[in-house]
């Protein structure tokens, strides 16, 4: 076997040694660190927990002065298991690949940090263990770029009658107007949904029938974007875009996902204002959920002055 082969599967640890650049670095390392996670693209992997295994070695400058014994002067082995449950809880993750790279770079936040190296491993999709690994280094990582305060948009949930009515061009002329983003979210069209007797296949249908009607309402108005994932979301708040949301990929990437069915569908809307901290959030057509987290107003068709 080669040399490259064998530090390719060798511990991180011997190749962060093998490829050290000049000058004495430490090392702080975690061996072993299996997790239950839901991660996986593929559909198999969804609703089902395996064992993922992390090795770690972070490079880490010496300290110039006596430690004293203090562990608040050094890297702690707690803050690299707390990057990696905190990425973890962060949303669902379909890669072994996104996860190291978000691990390596919550780590190289440290002052102490210079290089970090990354093995994730799948135990139990395969005859043996199936991962990735990256190196990444401090000059990666851009600690001088402030983040952006989340815009904090308005959500309006338009029952089925609201988006058939005649109004329904002016309301968004009206909303398109105020100086919050606008997202609009809808329920399942009024007819039979099919059903199957079982609690995870029957969520995505139900979650697939709002993503039906939210298409039915694009196309009542040129300026209505479906859009499915947080980076759309993010860009089109940014960008003035009115968007309609398509749930199924927040809602099952969630970690901490809603208690609410697909079925009702205004719960559904209330737990997803409180996910993007909504300002916020108005019902047209509909009755208001209870113990809502955003601020309600519900609003009949007939009525409706927005």
């Amino acid at each position: 076997m080669s040399s490259e082969i064998r530090l390719a599967f060798a511990h991180p640890s011997e190749r962060s040694e093998a490829t050290a650049t000049r000058g004495p670095l430490d090392r702080i390392s975690l061996r072993d660190h299996i997790v239950e996670v839901e991660i996986g693209a593929f559909q198999a992997e969804r609703g089902t927990t395996q064992r993922v295994c992390f090795n770690i070695v972070v490079e880490v400058r010496p300290l110039t002065d006596p430690i004293d014994d203090d562990v608040d002067r050094i890297l702690s082995y707690d803050r690299v298991t707390e990057a990696i449950a905190f990425e973890l809880a962060a949303e669902r993750l379909n890669l072994l690949e996104t996860l190291a790279d978000r691990v390596a770079e919550r780590i190289l936040l440290e002052p102490q940090a210079v290089r970090a190296f990354v093995r994730i491993e799948k135990l139990d999709r395969g005859p043996g263990a199936l991962g990735v690994e990256i190196v990444r280094g401090k000059d990666a990582v851009h600690h001088d770029v402030v983040e952006e305060e989340r815009p904090h948009p308005r959500l309006v949930f338009l029952s089925n009658e609201a988006i058939a009515s005649g109004n329904l061009t002016g309301w968004i002329d009206q909303l398109e107007n105020r100086q919050r983003p606008l997202i609009l979210c809808v329920g399942a069209a009024d007819m039979a949904v099919p059903q199957t007797g079982h609690a995870m296949t029957q969520r995505r249908i139900d979650l697939l029938a709002i993503e039906q009607n939210a298409w039915v309402l694009a196309a009542r108005d040129h300026r209505c974007v479906v859009v499915s994932t947080r980076t759309e979301l993010d860009w089109a708040m940014k960008n003035g875009q009115i968007c309609v949301w398509a749930p199924s990929k927040i809602v099952l990437d969630a970690v901490d996902g809603p208690s609410a069915a697909p079925s009702d569908a205004v719960a559904l809307a209330a737990w997803f204002a409180a996910t993007f901290e909504a300002s916020e959030m108005m019902v047209i057509g509909g009755a208001l959920p209870g113990d809502p987290e955003t601020p309600l107003r519900a609003i009949s068709v007939e009525q409706a002055q927005l």
